[in-house]
């Protein structure tokens, strides 16, 4: 079985979805492994890295031709991979409900080309996918990066100093959504010493923010919370809870000299958190990172690809912050993608075969189709 590692195209993306140790791995499990030349240059692996680990150096077409899976981390231009036989599988992040040209028209095209395409950011969150998980695995470096981007932007400290001059308070950081990322962030604040609170809405993460060594912050008494989603994630909540939240986080964000957000909901256009007269009540100097600028954005005039001032308050929107960590976010990548075709793999056949769970869930596309049931409803 022939595998294709493939360059990204993107202009933000610095990642790769293989490296050496993963070459090495699918090598040992039988496979021919061809890599694109330049592929991990971005992420610091060289060509000759790849060649020492067993594989074949060469262009788009000559990597394309003849292979049975394509890698990628995000979806390449269809156009480019026309050389891929029928039937080859594409396995990368995918982004099947975006619009535009790189969202679901890329996906009719893979499926015009006769590809499977497998959108690797819609595993299921069940126990034995764990280690396939993109999006925690991307995610946890995001949650720490997004401190690391608000401090460079902070004109402060983080930690209390005491000094001889006097005493420097401490930071203090609010995070907004305690997933992986959100989590990975009040450790990471922590970390540098500064002062930390978070909400989410699904009243289970209280115990984890609290175990950080953070300030829960949570509306009480109030009925209708929905937050509690399938497989982990959070859905929508009810309009009494919203309001109760938008008051109590309104004080508390006022307070703050760093906020964090990272909600995000599967396939729908992030939650606003934070509103423009929630900016101005904060102090001059202030610093917001938001990490779903590019899914629409927590915080109202957030812009994707920018850090912008307003009300003397810097917003954070660096896109692809996963990207911006290249070298580990490869590695974690490439391993989830290994762990994910090597748990499938068939000894006899020499290629991995999926079973329904998996396979119908992050499956877009099979002979010339559009499958996936979450694109036809």
């Amino acid at each position: 079985m022939k595998i294709a590692v493939l360059k990204e195209g993107a202009p933000s993306e610095r990642r790769v979805a293989a490296t050496p140790e993963t070459v090495k791995k699918f090598i040992a499990l039988g496979a021919e492994l061809a890599v694109e030349a330049g592929a991990g240059e971005t992420a610091s692996i060289a060509d000759a890295a790849y060649a020492e680990a067993g594989a074949t150096i060469g262009d788009r077409a000559a990597t394309v031709a003849g292979a049975d899976l394509l890698l990628g981390v995000q979806g390449p231009d269809p156009a480019s991979i026309m050389g891929a036989p029928s039937g080859a599988w594409l396995v990368a992040s995918l982004n099947p409900f975006g619009t535009g040209e790189n969202g679901r028209a890329r996906v009719d095209a893979y499926a015009a080309a006769g590809l499977e395409a497998l959108a690797m950011e819609l595993m299921p969150r069940i126990t034995r996918a764990q280690s396939m998980d993109i999006l925690s695995s991307q995610s946890n470096l995001s949650g720490y990066k997004a401190v690391l981007d608000a401090a460079a932007e902070y004109g402060r400290a983080f930690p209390m100093m005491m000094t001889a001059a006097g005493t420097i308070s401490a930071a203090r950081v609010f995070v907004m959504g305690v997933g992986v990322a959100g989590l990975q962030a009040i450790a990471t604040a922590r970390r540098l010493g500064a002062q930390v609170s978070a909400t989410d809405v699904r009243s289970a993460t209280r115990e984890q923010i609290q175990s950080l060594g953070a300030k829960p912050i949570f509306v009480e008494n109030v009925a209708g919370i929905e937050g509690e989603g399938s497989g982990g994630y959070a859905t929508e909540m009810s309009e009494e809870y919203q309001k109760a939240q938008a008051e109590l986080v309104s004080a508390h964000i006022a307070k703050q000299d760093i906020v964090i957000t990272t909600a995000l909901i599967p396939g729908r256009a992030a939650p606003r958190l934070v509103s423009d007269a929630q900016i101005a009540t904060m102090r001059a100097g202030s610093v917001i990172v938001d990490l779903a600028v590019e899914s629409g954005g927590n915080v109202e005039g957030a812009v994707a690809g920018e850090v912008i001032g307003r009300h003397g308050v810097k917003i954070v929107g660096h896109r692809n912050v996963p990207s911006r960590l290249a070298a580990d976010a490869s590695a974690l990548f490439s391993r989830n993608l290994y762990n994910f075709l090597s748990a499938f793999w068939d000894k006899e056949s020499g290629r991995p075969v999926l079973d329904e769970e998996i396979g119908d869930a992050i499956r877009l596309t099979k002979d010339g189709k559009i499958v996936n049931a979450r694109l036809l409803g």
